[in-house]
């Protein structure tokens, strides 16, 4: 008989939580949920009761265990959890999945195949990845993902179950974790879950002695109160309330025959002489010699290897032929000790942690020792077949054996390979376990390589403060060539990070170390490190600029002669930037050249960059997204969020620009959330500035102002986008108010931030808007607009539409009345792409046109008092008419504005004029900010009032403003 309960008892509290987060989960409404407890407490049974349940609902499960042999095998429980999935249901097929395919490939074997290689995904970026596919699976009843034993995850899953836990709230999922309360990231992260109300944590108490009784009740198959009393008494007292312990100590008093079946009763038969077990270690000690030999040496193998193992060593440690290995695997299954891994057919598993652990202990301390080196040995003997996980087994079992330094070496190989692959996390894991055990011989190396694996996690500090630590080293040696290596590393993560002072002091330590006898790829490698810090926020040295140009073109050439492509695309990125201060022909040449190596040498990040930056160049220089579009599908193919983010933000602005703004409404959705989960703060503020770009060209204040705080709360008031933020938000939004003063503070503003903080971001207003506005008020003439002209920014087809608008006010104020209506008809001719700005430039230059007799100012302001009218812009459109009345022209009339008045309203008998008044009433403006912005006297302006209170049955002006407001939530 198995002494295995077919119930879970005592947990009710807990099977009650799992039912209400099933049903949560399967109305999108997420949950986290942990399970806390000592090894054999309960939780795996709560975690099957929870598959079962779900089952059951038809929800798909998803279910994964970490590895408890101290193996580091970056997102092992969740590539478990995938493919337990995957191999009984296949792969899912959605289109929806399409993007995040490469970068789920690292955990879904089957998506490998025909990926582009080569894409260091973050791990948020796989985070984001894991969060979609989990949508997708759970888009009819929800689904669940089983993570257990977490107390021995990589840091890398920790990581990702901690961006689940934060984003889970609103999709139709549920995250069920299980770890024991050990000291550790996996337990701080719960308890920080549990904190900030984002998880709910249930730690797992012992059971009661009723509790105890149940359940040996139910392994028994029979009543409780058919438990005898003598065996109930020793179990609870020995058990602790630990089901597990329950079952070992129950299963040793049935194999020991002290505990029998006597016609419809238990009998314990308490032999004196018998040596009874004090603890789960003598009474797995008792049952191994019940086994034949060779089977209870195969067992103590299995458990030196570690609570799952594989077939494959263990047969190379035994040396046991096929036939005899399962022979007495069969036997151990047989006895309930072992089980088959069903997420690995080369893996078994013993049926409890505790079980492996108590093998080995029943061992005496030379005899483990012996059995530990003797496997290494084994694993040795082959280890060029190894992989990086048997490599740490191999580590482990050389420990275990006494060799730490020989367990230091591969330790630290391993942590190198993790570190090169972009598991810094688990590197860093790695290559601390090795330093603490390394030979003093081996320990500078391991260091360096500690050090790189610190700043390249992020942890700059440490980094340093490693390095800080290093011995000094021979110069021109091997030594100094590694040690100067780890300083350019670090270097290039502080550089990363925009920490200029720590990537300045790690250049001079590189040229330090290296010395005068430092090759020309070195050189090359620290030239390019050191021209990025020429670029940082608020480095304003032009000299250095100049220098760092010319040194990253050496470097460049250095860097292609001696095949290194990776340096080389480094080096004409840093070109590009730098040489588009010049303009963009030259930049783009870079780039071209940067686009051709990466091509070359099969770089796919490389290649991505270099599309997005010219995709970039050729959006501001012609307003076409086509090239954008290729940069984003190569991003996407590569499965490269932050890239497809970063262009997302681009065309966004690009479709906000051209007048496409449901379009733009679409980009912004479609990313901003998610880069703000992943982290990627450029991209996010850019797309919150292109949200309230879109609000303010669309003349929606009250909108812009909550995209303002939401991109203020991102910090991008402190960010080198202030410039767009002045000139082509907040400026555009004041000349839709019809506030040319206060536009031209704010391009003033930018203007003043520019020099301050020189950028190359030329669609903030100083080489368009600005010019034409101090053209029309004649603060600015020729020879100013001529030296606009001659910069690089004069180059943008957006910019050049306000240029040549005011050449052609100049040439008009000039006398040539002929020559100033040809140029600003071709101005607008050539500006169809951006039809906000074309209207908006036509409506600024016709008071200038109708003052001084040229053009055809009539034609002008009544096209565009047709666009804003269509576009819901009414002050300017207002203006426009305003305008056209002054210049005797006739003033067609918009009966079908009827249409735009809500039902409401319009049976209460308001008037399309009067509703323009009332959309206004939501920002609570004076009657002489209505009366401006609507070009209308403020007397005007009271008679609407008046007639609005009567109408709508308002009892004040405050009461209509708040309707107002309740109108423009709904139209939202």
């Amino acid at each position: 008989m198995r002494a295995t309960s077919s119930v879970i008892v005592g947990r009710a509290a807990e099977t009650g939580l799992l039912s209400d987060a099933l049903d949560a989960a399967s109305r999108c409404s997420g949950r986290a949920v942990f399970f806390v407890g000592d090894a054999g407490i309960g939780k795996s049974r709560l975690a099957g009761e929870c598959a079962y349940r779900a089952y059951e609902r038809g929800m798909p499960v998803l279910r994964g265990r970490a590895t408890s042999t101290g193996l580091v095998v970056p997102f092992r429980p969740l590539i478990e959890a995938l493919s337990s999935r995957f191999r009984a249901a296949g792969t899912p097929t959605d289109p929806e999945l399409d993007p995040y395919r490469p970068a789920l490939a690292r955990l879904v074997p089957e998506w490998r195949q025909g990926s582009s290689p080569g894409y260091p995904e973050t791990v948020i970026e796989l985070a984001e990845a894991l969060l979609r596919l989990l949508s997708v699976l759970g888009q009819e009843h929800g689904c669940v993902i089983l993570l257990e034993d977490l107390h021995d995850s990589d840091t890398e899953t920790i990581a990702v179950v901690e961006y689940v836990i934060d984003n889970v709230a609103d999709l139709p999922v549920l995250l069920l974790g299980t770890l024991r309360p050990e000291p550790g990231v996996a337990l701080d992260l719960v308890r920080s879950a549990e904190r900030r109300q984002v998880a709910t944590v249930r730690e797992l108490a012992p059971l009661g002695d009723a509790d105890v009784r149940e359940m040996t009740a139910s392994c028994l198959e029979a009543d409780p109160d058919e438990v005898p009393r003598t065996t109930h008494e020793r179990l609870a007292g020995r058990a602790g309330g630990n089901p597990y312990l329950v079952e070992v100590l129950l299963a040793d008093l049935l194999d020991s025959g002290q505990l029998r079946r006597a016609g419809d009763r238990w009998e314990e038969h308490v032999n004196p002489d018998a040596s009874v077990p004090t603890g789960v270690v003598r009474s797995w000690s008792r049952r191994l010699d019940r086994f034949d030999e060779p089977v209870r040496e195969l067992l103590l193998c299995a458990a030196t290897l570690g609570n799952r193992f594989s077939v494959t060593v263990l047969q190379t440690v035994t040396g046991f032929d096929d036939r005899t290995l399962f022979s007495h695997l069969r036997s151990a299954v047989e006895a309930n000790i072992i089980a088959p891994d069903g997420a690995d057919p080369d893996r078994y598993t013993f049926r409890h942690a505790l079980t492996a652990e108590a093998l080995v202990a029943s061992l005496a301390p030379a005899e483990r020792a012996a059995t530990a080196r003797r496997a290494a040995l084994s694993l040795a003997a082959v280890v060029h077949e190894l992989g990086d996980e048997q490599r740490q087994l191999m580590a482990t079992l050389q420990l275990a054996g006494g060799d730490r330094h020989g367990a230091a070496r591969q330790f630290a190989a391993v942590g190198r390979r993790m570190l090169t692959s972009g598991a810094s996390g688990s590197a860093v894991t790695l290559l601390e376990r090795a330093r603490s055990l390394a030979h003093e011989g081996d320990l500078r190396s391991i260091t360096e390589s500690l050090a790189v694996a610190h700043a390249e996690a992020g942890e700059l500090d440490t980094a340093l403060a490693l390095t800080g630590e290093l011995p000094p080293v021979p110069p021109r040696s091997e030594a100094s060539e590694q040690r100067g290596e780890t300083h350019i590393r670090i270097a290039w993560a502080a550089v990363m990070a925009e920490r200029m002072e720590e990537a300045a002091g790690q250049i001079r330590a590189a040229r330090a170390v290296l010395g005068t006898a430092i090759r020309p790829e070195q050189q090359a490698a620290l030239d390019v490190v050191d021209g990025h810090l020429a670029l940082l926020p608020g480095h304003v040295d032009h000299g250095q600029r100049a220098r760092a140009q010319d040194t990253a073109r050496r470097a460049a050439a250095v860097a292609e002669e001696r095949s290194l492509p990776v340096v080389a695309c480094q080096a004409w990125q840093l070109l590009a930037l730098l040489s588009r201060e010049r303009g963009f022909d030259e930049a783009d040449a870079c780039l071209e050249r940067m686009l051709a190596v990466s091509e070359q040498h099969s770089l796919p990040v490389w290649r991505v960059e270099a599309l997005v930056r010219l995709g970039a160049n050729t959006f501001m220089r012609t307003g076409d997204p086509a090239r954008l579009e290729t940069a984003r599908t190569a991003a996407q193919s590569l499965g490269a969020l932050v890239p497809t983010q970063t262009v997302d933000g681009l065309l966004a602005m690009n479709a906000v620009m051209r007048g496409e703004w449901d379009g733009a409404h679409e980009i912004i959705e479609r990313s901003v959330a998610a880069s703000a989960r992943v982290r990627n703060l450029g991209a996010h503020r850019y797309l919150l500035l292109a949200s309230a770009t879109l609000a303010a060209h669309r003349g929606r204040r009250r909108d812009l102002d909550r995209a303002m705080v939401r991109f203020r709360r991102a910090g991008g008031e402190e960010s080198l986008l202030v410039p767009l933020q002045l000139g082509l938000c907040r400026a555009f939004a004041a000349l839709l108010e019809e506030d040319r003063e206060r536009a031209l503070a704010d391009l003033d503003a930018s203007l003043a931030w520019e020099r301050e903080n020189p950028s190359f971001f030329y669609l903030s207003g100083r080489y368009g808007l600005r010019p034409l506005l101090r053209v029309l008020d004649g603060q600015d003439g020729r020879a100013e607009l001529g030296a606009i002209l001659e910069s690089p920014g004069a180059d943008l087809a957006w910019n050049q539409l306000f240029l040549r608008l005011a050449d052609g006010v100049l040439h008009g104020r000039e006398g040539d009345a002929e020559r100033a209506a040809r140029t600003v008809r071709s101005a607008v001719a050539d500006a169809v792409a951006f039809p906000l700005a074309r209207h908006l430039g036509l409506r600024l230059v016709a008071g200038a046109a109708l003052a001084e007799k040229w053009g055809e100012p009539v034609g002008w302001l009544r096209a565009s008092e047709e666009y804003f009218y269509g576009a819901g812009i009414q002050p300017v459109a207002a203006a426009c008419r305003a305008e056209l009345r002054q210049a005797g022209a006739s003033v067609g009339q918009h009966r079908g504005g009827w249409d735009r008045i809500p039902a409401a309203l319009r049976t209460s008998g308001v008037t399309p004029r009067e509703y323009e008044v009332f959309v206004l009433l939501a920002e609570r403006p004076g009657n002489q900010q209505i009366a401006r912005r609507l070009s209308i006297s403020p007397r005007t302006v009271e008679k609407h009032m008046a007639s609005l209170l009567n109408k709508t049955g308002r009892a004040d002006r405050a009461a209509l403003c708040e309707f107002s407001a309740e109108c423009a939530a709904e139209r939202d």
